[in-house]
């Protein structure tokens, strides 16, 4: 009697789970489903709509959004086509940027957009399945000892991977489980406010605006809305005894133009106000077993250079060039540390030296600040510039679409100096 043909079972797909569904999760999940793996991505929060906020994407983040399809579509969203600058108070300009000599030297333009947009570009690149929303989730087990599976308890029960990505925020319980010694972030004495309002009736160009002990910057975004934010020194926790829209008022309503404006446009409830907090003593590793962490439960930093967000994207591409489905896990997670820690490293302690120059206080240092900015722009933009060097002109491991083509980085690559 003949028995029937075996049907040849269907391989394994190793399964990544990604705690955290911001922009860094989510690029994760995208770039690690893209090589090979089962991608699951469990956000606590009910819905992705993230809390109204702008972010600018640098052109290192635009070359790493290449590699998962959405570098152009990012690019087609940029607006800043003239000069910006930082001003002062009363509105006199201490530097001006030409946008131009910005994407010569680092291989594209800053690109100002809502967080939301990015967000919903990337969810649309996962199956409706592979996002969990409303599902709380705890690192359980991180995979130690090598040779079983880490695992994830969430509200759905419990889920094993061979591969677990923890973006789960600056105060990242997955950190703590890994690292249980460690500091982690500090609160870096300065507080924030975010917001983003209609356009006004007249256009004005991006600036940054620096007082003392405390910085506006007003960006405009490519659906005929503005982005703005604030930073004041602060003790940590404290909030307007009114509304923080009344708060922004008493402290900046009598800068130059279009800061009354903006803040006259926001609906107190649409003001944001946050502390803001950095991981000044680095992590030994951004893994242990089975697990990576990822973004600001990485290297939380002050927001001053601009590269919280760009630095989370980065982190996901990197992570997902080092670290195939059918490779040796422990060696790509430790390439993935060994090539991400430095670099971040370096960003979280520019971004802290330029917040102490962003919030000086003192009324002599703030004049010495002012005029030593000043002279650095009269000897040109590329001076300005230079400080990001190693930092926007960043290129992705893997190959990328743009590559040799619009979008393709400069031919000057530096690494940040510590």
């Amino acid at each position: 009697m003949s028995s029937a043909p075996r049907t040849p079972a269907r391989p394994h797909t190793p399964r990544a789970v990604v705690i955290g569904g911001g922009i860094g999760g989510l690029t994760a999940a995208v770039a690690l489903r893209q090589c090979g793996w089962h991608t699951t991505v469990l956000e606590r929060a009910d819905s992705l709509e993230p809390v109204g906020a702008g972010i600018g994407l640098a052109p290192n983040s635009q070359r790493a959004l290449d590699v998962v399809g959405l570098g152009d579509t990012v690019r087609a969203l940029a607006t800043w086509h003239g000069d910006g600058g930082l001003r002062t108070p009363s509105g006199r300009w201490l530097s001006r940027t030409d946008s131009r000599a910005a994407a010569e030297r680092f291989g594209g333009p800053l690109v100002p957009l809502h967080r939301a947009t990015l967000i919903e570009h990337l969810a649309a690149r996962l199956s409706s399945d592979a996002l969990l929303l409303g599902t709380s989730a705890v690192l359980a087990d991180p995979g130690v000892p090598a040779g079983r599976p880490a695992r994830v308890t969430t509200t759905r029960g419990d889920i094993a991977a061979e591969l677990v990505v923890a973006a789960d925020g600056i105060h990242s319980d997955a950190r703590t489980a890994l690292f249980p010694g460690h500091p982690g972030p500090r609160y870096t004495g300065v507080t924030a406010w975010r917001v983003v309002v209609p356009a006004l009736d007249r256009p004005f160009p991006p600036h940054e605006t620096w007082g003392s002990g405390a910085l506006w910057g007003s960006q405009p975004l490519k659906d005929d809305r503005i982005y703005a934010y604030a930073a004041a020194a602060a003790p940590s926790g404290q909030r307007a005894g009114d509304d923080e829209k009344s708060e922004l008022l008493r402290r900046f309503g009598d800068w130059h133009d279009p800061v009354p404006g903006i803040i006259a446009a926001a609906h107190p409830e649409q003001v944001l106000r946050n502390d803001i907090w950095h991981q000044k003593d680095p992590l030994p590793a951004f893994h242990r077993g089975r697990t990576a962490l990822l973004g600001d439960a990485a290297h939380a930093m002050a927001p001053f250079a601009g590269q919280g967000g760009n630095q989370a994207v980065e982190d996901a591409v990197v992570l997902a060039h080092c670290a195939p489905p059918d490779a040796d896990l422990a060696a790509g997670l430790a390439a993935y540390t060994a090539q991400r820690l430095p670099r971040a490293t370096a960003v979280v302690r520019l971004s802290a030296r330029i917040a102490r120059l962003a919030t000086l206080s003192n009324t002599p240092a703030v004049a010495v600040r002012n005029t030593l900015m000043a002279a650095a722009s009269r000897l040109g933009p590329g001076l300005v510039l230079r400080t990001f060097d190693g930092i926007a002109d960043w290129c992705p491991p893997q190959p990328t679409y743009a590559a040799g083509a619009a979008g393709a980085p400069p031919k000057r690559r530096r690494e940040p100096s510590d």
